[in-house]
């Protein structure tokens, strides 16, 4: 099985290349200091109009770094994705926020490990990919649950009847005093409800609520 590696730093992708090169059935085909090092090796640009000048190293895995001056790590691999979907991105990175976990799968990322994993664990979540895995180190394993988790949280029935119905009249452009004189309570409860809304919806004003709201079939 073939592997490619995308690391800036020169020590830490050396001895990635010494790990994957002594296992027995992985070789690393091809190894980058950057992101345009690839895209230009790769023929980026112009993979997905041709099947022409397509190189011959073409990794089955690719081992990329986020952190890489110049292009970022998330923007190689959508266009990665774009030219050869038939490459398997493995992130490797220190990056463990929730942004950048989530923005690296959305783009194409099939795992995720983060630096400083046992040698092995990094060998066997290479073989686990090639398997049709999906890869991630716990920590990050968590927090996609923990996404999925919260999100339950997010469902209409977690808003009342009277949170629905304020919704429903900002929905309409109505301010807080119509909306208190339609449902006969104060503009104090109004913005009460609202805050509540904004909340449950992990909204930071009334677009994004709204938008929310109509995505998860609430309105």
């Amino acid at each position: 099985m073939k592997i490619g590696i995308v690391e800036d730093n020169t020590l830490l992708r050396e001895n990635l290349a010494f790990l994957i090169n002594g296992e027995p059935d992985l070789e690393v085909c091809c190894s980058y200091g950057s992101a345009e090092e690839l895209d230009s090796s790769f023929n980026l640009t112009g993979a997905e109009d041709s099947l022409e000048d397509r190189p011959d190293n073409l990794p089955d895995i690719l081992l990329l770094d986020l952190g890489l001056p110049g292009m970022s790590g998330i923007e190689l691999t959508k266009k990665i994705k774009a030219g050869y979907p038939e490459i398997d991105i493995m992130v490797h990175t220190v990056f463990d926020n929730r942004d950048t976990v989530f923005a690296a799968i959305k783009a194409g990322a099939s795992g995720y490990i983060l630096k400083g994993a046992a040698p092995r664990e990094l060998i066997e979540a290479i073989h686990n990919l090639s398997l049709g895995g999906a890869p991630m180190s716990p920590k990050i394993a968590r927090a996609v649950i923990s996404e999925f988790q919260e999100g339950t949280n997010d469902d209409p029935y977690l808003l009342t009847a009277r949170e629905k119905e304020i919704l429903g009249g900002l929905q309409k452009g109505l301010t807080y005093k119509e909306l208190g004189d339609k449902l006969c309570i104060s503009p104090h409860t109004i913005h009460s409800h609202i805050k509540n809304i904004y909340e449950k919806l992990h909204a930071k004003n009334r677009k994004e609520a709204l938008s929310k709201a109509r995505q998860k079939g609430i309105i």
